[in-house]
């Protein structure tokens, strides 16, 4: 049996594990001594976060086969700390040529990317990690969902709270009834810290002679460079290429509500308060989003509130957090520093969590909570010690492996559906403010507000279809 007939057969025995969804028990481990354990990797994106997912896989015993940026310093920058790895801009020549000589790819692209370089690594065979949010729209998020199930490969997003033994805590603690029936959830975030609301400049700029700004354009509509407008952090805000404020932190902040209350598939989102996309180009600097979600296997339908760029919750909410959190809002309205936050109301009292990971929670009012003892564990923990990061890295790499029985927790099956779930809520900031969009999830359509439905996807340019 050769090398790669026996990886072939390793991968399709192993990625049964990455389909399932918390199984449950607790990882037996396994000394690394078989061959088919020494996995390899190809890594699209590696600069920035992509740098930091570049090592932390390699951290847990996988070779780095191939490493591609659009840009040559970042490519040049992270070859030096993998000096045998093949080097690309176009992670389409990258997969082409090594093809079965690696079983792991990870995308940590611009958004507009995901979709195109994880569906081609998964038709392949291989074992993906995404960035989150793990879509540009919401019919690749779907797509995404579809292909992982029909590959059978192991897959999980980069929303590493999901890896936190805090985040699993409060789900537990949310669905033993302990703050009581929940019919409302306000989150806030500090985003955008990126250029928003802004048009698009006129004129180019000469392409560098590093940079593969066909690569980086992708399935997007080609447009001119110009320097230090896309290209580097401030894509986000540029609704061609990220997805704003709410794409860029929902599947973090919204995470652990999501999971503990069901809050799947709105059947309607509003934009409350919606500057809109600025000419087309640029998501607003601040927005404030109401999603409705109804009755979901016995939970009471729920309300659930977004708002970034400095939209806070009424008084009423802010009030009955601890005064120390009161102190930094207060500090916030007067100029200071943008806070984020989650709080569930429910009939019995809220849950509050300050952390952008939902890492941390508190239960109030304290005093009715003196005398609460968590409920039985329900959820998996992960047996290894480090950051968040590298907890979701050794969870990836060793359901990879196979030696990890629970699998991977944000797989793409709950990855997917978490990110259509977030990015109705920017077909909202697409509409006119107070306009109320109501949301059929089964067909990815609005039934009342046609014209927006052809947001839901577009067409890609020629060479970058999935």
């Amino acid at each position: 049996m050769t090398r790669e007939t026996s990886r072939r057969s390793f991968i399709g025995q192993s990625a049964a594990l990455g389909t399932a969804f918390w199984v449950g028990g607790q990882a037996s481990l396994k000394a690394n001594t078989s061959a088919l354990q020494s996995l390899s990797a190809a890594c699209v994106g590696v600069g920035g976060k992509g740098g930091s997912d570049t090592s932390h896989i390699a951290e847990q015993g996988v070779a780095i086969a191939g490493l591609c940026d659009v840009d040559g310093g970042t490519l040049v920058k992270k070859g030096r700390e993998f000096k045998d790895a093949k080097q690309f801009t176009d992670y389409r020549e990258m997969l082409d040529s090594l093809g079965d000589k690696v079983d792991i790819v990870t995308v940590s692209t611009p958004d507009h990317n995901h979709a195109a370089a994880a569906i081609k690594a998964m038709r392949m065979g291989k074992h993906v990690y995404c960035q989150k949010p793990l879509t540009w729209s919401i019919r690749e998020a779907r797509t995404m969902q579809e292909v992982a199930k029909e590959t059978g490969v192991v897959t999980q997003m980069g929303n590493q709270g999901t890896s936190e033994n805090g985040l699993r805590e409060a789900v537990e603690v949310i669905r033993s009834g302990a703050i009581g029936d929940v019919k409302e959830v306000h989150i806030w975030s500090n985003r955008p810290v990126w250029p928003q609301g802004i048009g698009r400049p006129e004129g180019s700029d000469p392409v560098p002679e590093n940079l593969n700004w066909d690569a980086w354009i992708g399935p997007a509509p080609m447009r001119p460079f110009k320097k230090g407008v896309y290209h580097g952090f401030n894509w986000r805000g540029w609704a061609d290429f990220g997805t704003g404020a709410l794409g860029d932190m929902a599947c973090h902040t919204t995470n652990m509500p999501v999971m503990a209350l069901q809050l799947w598939d709105p059947v309607a989102v509003t934009a409350v308060r919606n500057p809109g996309i600025f000419e087309g180009e640029t998501f607003p600097a601040s927005s404030s989003l109401l999603f409705e979600f109804p009755e979901r296997d016995g939970l009471a339908p729920c309300n659930f509130h977004w708002y970034d760029g400095g939209d806070l919750p009424e008084d009423s909410i802010i009030s009955q957090l601890p005064e120390s959190f009161q102190k930094r809002i207060q500090q916030q309205r007067d100029g200071g520093r943008k806070t984020s936050g989650a709080v569930l109301v429910g009939s019995k009292g809220l849950l509050f969590s300050p952390d952008d990971y939902g890492a941390k929670y508190y239960l109030l009012p304290e005093d009715n909570f003196k005398d609460f003892a968590k409920p039985e564990q329900t959820l998996p923990r992960i047996p290894y010690n480090g950051g968040g990061d590298q907890r979701q890295k050794w969870e990836f790499v060793q359901t990879c492996k196979g030696e990890y029985k629970t699998g991977t927790m944000s797989n793409f099956a709950y990855a997917g559906h978490l990110t259509e779930t977030i990015l109705v809520g920017n077909l909202a900031i697409r509409s006119k403010e107070g306009s109320r969009i109501e949301w059929d999830a089964k067909n990815l359509k609005s039934t009342n507000m046609p014209g927006i439905n052809k947001f839901v996807h577009r067409e890609y340019r020629d060479g970058w279809s999935i």
